[in-house]
């Protein structure tokens, strides 16, 4: 593993008061109120109004954006938005667009009862969905823009913690205001509109900070494809076709798909594999759809080949061509290192009311208390990134990670013990928000300048891919074996990680602050062609040198 050039204590803790950093704290503000409006906040609204359970848990497809904003993301990366683009800039412009549309779909919300128009209520909430999503996108291209390597970890920490204030802001803060104006075991739709309405007047913390910011340097290619406007117009046609494509084929997939789930459950399949089968057969089919429509489009002179490659092909391009075989290393790195953490975490809340924890203490304990850990973990995270380099706090995270989820199964043997609870969710989540602080980071460097938000958009999207597959099957373990055994498993899950994590770093360096890709010698006497790529370009790359 390379060694990063170490920092002083002041240096570190004194990126906490970069202006780009404190920019990070109010947009990560910005970009956690959204998505409880969605889930929880939302939830527990419709349940208020008289929504069955069943539609309840449909609502949650309405966050579907955020796993598949890697597909717009090249709209973000190259169209500039008309009129504003000249005023705020590429980024700036569609953040406040973004921002806009959030407050817009909020008050939407706040302004439908779910008790009289349920579909209205749904269609506001997949309109804040990708609203949201698309903030994201736009969030992580300015984050990685605005400033160098240097201070990628301290930003990473500063948006975690932003961003875990903003949840706060909409989960606790949206219902005690509903609270107010209700009494308690009646529902009254107004009560719910004046805590979104306050929710969408939070969002303007985000708005004023977009304006007040200033605009990134842009180190973009020039563009082979996109000069006129009818070139942007002729793109956007291709889009939306293709999107409307996927969506009819995933609607009609399900004949074939649903009847197949059926005869898999029915062969004594568990339903949770059969589903998943299904699932991804549907998602095959409608994907494998929508690309035929796409490459119809091309042959139809629509829409160039060449364009289509520029964008959606080169970004994936760029990225195997810097890393050569490396990067197959650092695409299983991100889409394993947080599989200890979410396979276990999509058990916590059950384990936590199996054991006998009431909702008052699992409120307090893991909700309130751990959400403060999260926030100190970040930074934590951040100050020990610059002190010590990314890749050795990655590491770190990935051990600690692990090591927490066995003090699970120690608590499984204790039962509900209050003090034991709080010293486990300190640990869990401590090291959960340093983890997340270095892996953001470790993300950041990854990108290339030139095609920002639809890399990291494809990095944070296979981040979870696989992780969330596997603990779908997390319940039938812990029936199977036990909650001691599960937790133990899955901290024995994440050892490999720690492997991957010590290949990464003697693969690629990414700690120096260069702009430069730089291959590790051992991997490149077989890689040659690489390092010529590199050197044609390593001007034009920001490749995040953490």
């Amino acid at each position: 593993m390379h060694s990063a050039e170490k920092r002083s204590w002041g240096e570190a803790f004194g990126a906490f008061i970069h202006p780009r950093v404190i920019t990070m704290l109010f947009l990560g503000l910005s970009a956690g109120i959204p998505i409880l409006l969605i889930f929880s906040t939302l939830s527990i609204w419709l349940r208020e109004a008289g929504v069955d359970r069943s539609t309840v848990t449909y609502f949650s497809w309405a966050a579907l954006g955020y796993s598949f904003k890697f597909v717009w993301a090249p709209l973000i990366d190259r169209l500039p938005f008309p009129v504003l683009h000249g005023i705020l800039g590429r980024r700036r412009s569609w953040l406040i667009i973004a921002q806009i549309c959030i407050i817009a779909a909020i008050l939407w919300m706040g302004l439908t009862d779910p008790a009289e128009n349920l579909t209205m209520m749904a269609f506001a909430a997949v309109a804040l969905g990708f609203a949201s999503a698309t903030q994201d996108i736009v969030i992580d291209a300015y984050r990685i823009e605005a400033a160098n390597a240097d201070l990628q970890a301290m930003m990473s920490s500063a948006y975690i913690g932003g961003y875990r204030i903003g949840m706060i802001v909409a989960g606790a803060g949206a219902l005690t205001i509903a609270g107010l104006f209700e009494a308690e075991g009646t529902y009254q739709h107004f009560a719910w509109t004046v805590a979104y309405g306050c929710m969408a007047l939070a969002m303007c913390v985000g708005v004023i900070t977009t304006l007040l910011v200033g605009e990134p340097d842009s180190k973009q290619k020039e563009s082979k494809y996109f000069h006129e406007t009818s070139d942007y117009v002729r793109f956007l046609a291709m889009f939306a076709i293709t999107v409307v494509a996927f969506i009819i084929a995933n609607l009609y997939a399900g004949d074939i798909t649903n009847p197949l789930k059926a005869a898999l459950t029915d062969g004594g399949m568990i339903k949770e594999l059969s589903g998943f089968i299904a699932g991804t057969l549907k998602l095959g089919i409608s994907v494998g759809v929508a690309i035929l429509v796409a490459w119809l489009t091309t042959r139809v002179g629509l829409t160039p080949t060449g364009m289509v490659q520029e964008t959606y092909i080169s970004p994936v391009k760029d990225f195997v061509d810097r890393y050569g075989k490396a990067a197959i290393v650092i695409l299983a790195l991100i889409g394993v290192y947080r599989i200890a953490d979410i396979v276990m975490g999509v058990m916590a809340n059950v384990f936590y009311t199996d054991i006998g924890f009431s909702k008052e203490e699992i409120a307090a304990v893991s909700k309130t208390f751990g959400l403060f850990m999260t926030i100190g973990g970040s930074f934590l995270g951040g100050v020990l990134s610059v002190r010590y380099g990314v890749v050795k706090i990655l590491f770190l995270g990935a051990l600690l990670s692990a090591i927490t989820n066995i003090l699970f199964a120690f608590m499984a043997q204790v039962g509900p013990d209050t003090i034991m609870f709080a010293v486990v969710i300190m640990a869990d989540n401590l090291s959960g928000g340093l983890a997340t602080a270095a892996f953001i980071a470790y993300l950041s460097g990854l990108t290339n300048i030139s095609f920002t938000a639809m890399q990291y958009a494809i990095f944070s999207s296979i981040m979870t891919l696989f992780p969330k597959i596997l603990a779908g099957f997390s319940g039938s373990v812990v029936d199977a074996v036990g909650y001691s055994w599960f937790f133990i498993g899955t901290a024995v899950i994440g050892i490999p990680v720690l492997w991957l994590v010590l290949l990464a770093g003697r693969l690629t360096d990414v700690n120096s602050s260069s702009d430069d890709t730089v291959i590790d010698a051992e991997f490149s006497e077989v890689d040659e062609p690489l390092l010529e790529h590199k050197d044609k370009s390593s001007s034009q790359n920001k490749t995040g040198r953490l």
